[in-house]
């Protein structure tokens, strides 16, 4: 191994842009065991499939279709 390294002639990975950013996201139980099944069965890391799926949902531009109730306010529930 050399000392020191010479970077002046280097150029910046062309690939930076595609690279994937590190989050932290909260998934049901059930959830994470559905992709890990379906993860296992196709010899794949869960991870890796779940970016897959939601790579393909923004692609086809897809809308989820949501059924939310809210929850009442901390302070609604404990004024009753």
């Amino acid at each position: 191994m050399r000392e020191e390294y010479d970077f002046s002639q280097s150029r910046k990975n062309p690939y930076a842009a595609r690279l994937k950013r590190q989050v932290t996201i909260r998934l049901d139980v059930t959830t994470v065991e559905y992709f890990k099944k379906m993860a296992a069965d196709m010899g794949m890391p869960y991870q890796n499939l779940i970016n897959l799926f939601l790579r393909d949902c923004a692609v086809q531009q897809r809308q989820p279709v949501v059924q939310w109730t809210p929850t009442p306010p901390v302070d609604a529930v404990s004024s009753k």
